[in-house]
């Protein structure tokens, strides 16, 4: 990196309500400005960095990562009135600086955390290894010593700092905002540099991605302080200037001190660090094996067996086969300890009265989980495929969903924090996104736009599915209103601006992270208002770093139904057992297909209680198929009607193929769920299962070169199966088209 210039004080929509700009904008616009590198440095968190990462070094950019610190003036663990903290921007060099840096922002939150998330400078001299600081802004120490006039003290600061980090890795960081403050910050810098031999370096604290995103950045700041833009004494910025400046502007702004400029690039060259981004690479905390057993695998197996035996008496040959096949694909695959976490912690959970769901998702096709009592479901029985589930074709970790009564969850989150410890388990952050009704409302509400006309035009914009730019087309009354009244029409483009900028922070509703060490090594840590201590990273970030999460739901259905079982032992059999009651019971079928069914899980709605009046299930399969095919896309297709029409007679039952017959009988020539695609690409294609399982899976993402290439080989295989091409090449797409129904 030998000429250019790279912007070092970048704030992301992860300053949440204070950056307005989104990573892949950034991205972009460094990329069209042919800048070699850009850093992210949002306030006092690393929210966006793995999001960073990714987009930045897919564009060929080299992503910097970095965080704007808040510095307490003295210790962290002094709280009380005037103790306001200061801006320093750090940036991680290497791996150690990136371990430094999750570790300074997890301790700001968890511990400094005082209106701001602050660190002090005995943290930052324990923890300074592998990081490269740069002075802040205005708002930072040294800047704030030279606006109150006390030259002394900034020179003092600057050499203490230089101390902390080391000669090579300080800089001053000097802005051209068109702020008197400016000025007189970056003349006292220079003076300083001069006098201590510390370099300089310019930044432009950028907050937005072009000058005229300025209004933008103006809203989303009165959305986070519920102003309105015409509020005299609301806090706004006194400059416009804090945008993505081309590597032109910069050179202009500093000519006079080219160094600042080099040393953007002096700085980019020093940063070397590569995120180990491997979702197939889990890093499973150690499970504690009782004494005498060797391996996880070898514990495992013998659970797995004796569950089964405890279950069924003498275990079938069939049951045998399944289970030996399994325990082996997951001892190759490495995942027996994610087994074992996941069956200590429904064992424990159960032990402590804490009712458990049956199983939900791809996890029931295992006999594992049943063996071993995480699941209820046998999958044999049922006709469910283990490799939906685990594919030993395609390393992928394992997904296991648990239910528990919602009342009793945070006792299960208890028992995970107690058993693998305080220090290695977190919950799992979100972020709230402005949808298309919520912007509207918001930046009516900032622009003084009255609330009747805000709600009016919020509510033409259908709930689900729509943004504002698809309905401003679709939707005439819309552009009615936008064509006939510019007030309108300014709210519209403004809203589409903030339509999905972060709005808030919460935590996810079930998962649960489970770290191999100290958590904050892996991922770093911010604590909600309410006390709830979460990742700085969301879901996929999580499992892009290969981290074991544990879904942990709290399912109300449970509670009742707990409830319910009590209150029938109460008043009628005082042995009664809802894991004993009949699934073939005629009289709950006949209330079923009456459509009585008002408070019942899953099957409440008015749309579903009227197909079960049209369906009339009268079996556990009938009633799971309808449950399977009742999503809009079967609905709109008409493959719905199609199934109970033919259940009803008023259709004839026919199979694409009659070799199909076996695999489709029970859903009436109708393709319902996801297995009967995975069994007839084995059976009449020669697919194995976890192929099949590929072929599934390419399905539902709609890749078009992936299908082409996975079209053929079907097409191959039924030919050599007999089929005729044709046939076989109309089969695939109707395959096709029911995985794309989702």
């Amino acid at each position: 990196m030998n000429n250019g210039f790279v912007h070092l004080h970048v704030h992301s929509e992860y300053s949440v309500l204070d950056g307005a700009i989104r990573i892949p904008e950034l991205v972009k616009a460094v990329a069209d400005m042919d800048m070699p590198a850009v850093a992210l440095t949002d306030h006092g968190n690393l929210f966006g960095i793995i999001e960073f990462y990714k987009e930045a070094t897919k564009a060929g950019i080299k992503p910097i990562i970095g965080m704007e610190a808040y510095v307490a003036p003295k210790s962290i663990e002094q709280k009380g009135k005037g103790q306001d903290s200061y801006h320093l921007t750090l940036l991680a060099k290497d791996e150690q600086g990136l371990k430094n840096l999750m570790y300074l922002s997890t301790m700001a939150y968890l511990k400094g955390f005082h209106y701001k998330p602050r660190i002090d400078k005995q943290m930052l001299a324990e923890h300074a290894d592998g990081l490269i600081a740069l002075s802040g802004c205005p708002k930072g120490e040294i800047p704030k010593a030279l606006l109150r006039g006390d030259y002394e003290l900034a020179v003092r600061l600057a050499a203490m700092y230089r101390d902390i980090f080391g000669k090579d890795n300080f800089y001053l960081e000097l802005q051209e905002l068109g702020l008197d403050e400016n000025r007189t910050v970056n003349q006292g810098l220079i003076k300083i540099s001069e006098e201590l031999d510390i370099p300089v370096v310019a930044t432009n604290d950028a907050h937005f991605l072009r000058f005229e995103d300025w209004k933008f950045h103006d809203v989303i700041l009165c959305i986070q302080t519920k102003a309105k833009l015409k509020d005299q004494n609301r806090m706004r910025f006194n400059t416009r200037e804090v945008y993505l400046k081309s590597p032109q502007q910069m050179f202009e702004l500093f000519k006079d001190v080219p160094q600042a400029i080099i040393n953007t690039l002096k700085i980019a060259d020093m940063v070397d660090l590569k995120l180990e981004l491997d979702p197939t690479r889990v890093h499973l905390p150690k499970f504690e094996l009782p004494k005498g057993y060797k391996s996880e695998d070898e514990y495992i197996r013998e659970l797995a067996f004796k569950g089964l035996r405890e279950r069924m008496g003498e275990i079938p040959s069939n049951y045998r086969e399944r289970l030996e096949y399994e325990l082996d694909v997951i001892a190759k695959m490495g995942y027996s300890g994610y087994f074992l976490i996941i069956w200590d912690i429904v064992s424990h959970a159960k032990e402590m009265g804490i009712v458990v769901g049956p199983g939900r998702g791809s996890a029931v096709g295992s006999l594992v989980l049943y063996a071993l009592g995480i699941t209820e479901v046998d999958p044999i029985q049922n006709g469910l495929l283990f490799e939906r589930f685990l594919n030993p074709d395609r390393v992928s970790p394992p997904d296991v969903d648990i239910d528990f009564e919602d009342v009793k969850r945070d006792k299960v989150i208890e028992y995970i924090r107690n058993r693998f410890g305080e220090n290695s388990v977190a919950q799992i952050i979100t972020f709230g996104r402005m949808l298309a009704r919520a912007a509207i409302r918001d930046v009516a509400r900032v622009m003084d736009i009255p609330y009747n006309d805000a709600d009016r035009i919020a509510k033409l914009i259908p709930r689900t599915g729509y943004t504002i730019e698809m309905a401003m087309r679709e939707i005439g009354e819309l552009r009615m209103l936008a064509d006939s009244r510019p007030e309108i029409r300014e709210l519209l483009e403004m809203a589409k601006k903030v339509e999905g900028q972060i709005k808030h922070v919460s935590t996810h509703a079930a998962g649960v992270v489970i770290a191999p060490g100290t958590i904050w090594e892996y991922v770093p840590l911010y604590k909600s208002t309410d006390g709830t201590v979460s990742t700085q990273f969301e879901m996929t970030a999580l499992e892009e770093l290969g981290l074991l999460k544990v879904d942990v739901l709290g399912l109300r259905t449970l509670t009742v139904v707990k409830l319910a079982e009590e209150m029938v032992r109460q008043r009628h059999d005082p042995n009664f057992d809802i894991r004993k009651i009949p699934l073939d019971d005629p009289k709950t079928f006949d209330l079923l297909g009456r459509g009585e069914t008002l408070a019942v899980f899953q099957v409440e709605s008015r749309g579903f209680r009227e197909l079960l009046k049209a369906a009339k299930p009268r079996t556990l399969a009938d009633l799971t198929a309808i449950i399977a095919i009742y999503r809009p896309g079967p609905i709109q297709s008409g493959m719905l009607d199609d199934y109970v029409s033919r259940k009803q007679g008023r259709k004839p039952i026919e199979y694409p193929l009659p070799e199909l017959e076996d695999i489709l009988k029970e859903t009436y020539g109708v393709v319902v769920y996801q297995e009967q695609v995975m069994q007839i690409a084995s059976k009449i294609a020669g697919f194995s299962l976890g192929q099949a399982d590929l072929l599934r899976r390419a399905m539902g993402k709609k890749k078009k070169d992936v299908m082409a290439q996975q079209k053929e080989v079907f097409i191959k295989g039924a030919t050599e199966h007999g089929i005729d091409p044709s046939v076989a090449a109309d089969l695939f797409d109707k395959l096709e088209k029911f995985a794309g129904y989702g």
